[in-house]
């Protein structure tokens, strides 16, 4: 891949741009943080799917039992993240 214009072949792949790691948290491999010329545009574009909608969640779950945010923060946060994606699968249809 030589410019911003050629997307490789993993652009938006959840799995593959910001995979699950052994220790339980995502990382985004070295080669995909140091060497991809879109790589901001392609993880934004993995966050937009609902597999990014699940991951939100993941992260408003950790927050929760680390005590960052309480039950009502976290109910609310959850609340936006379904409804962005009710919204979405709407304007699809």
């Amino acid at each position: 891949m030589k410019s911003e214009d050629e997307l490789p072949l993993c652009f938006g792949d959840l799995e593959k741009v910001f995979p699950m790691q052994e220790n339980g948290l995502r990382q985004t491999p070295e080669d995909c943080f140091f060497h991809c010329p879109v790589k901001t545009r392609c993880l934004r574009h993995a966050m937009a799917t609902k597999d990014g909608a699940k991951v939100e969640e993941e992260i408003i779950d950790r927050s929760e039992q680390a005590g960052l945010m309480n039950f009502f923060e976290r109910w609310s946060r959850k609340k936006q993240v379904h409804r962005r994606v009710q919204a979405k699968e709407k304007k699809e249809d």
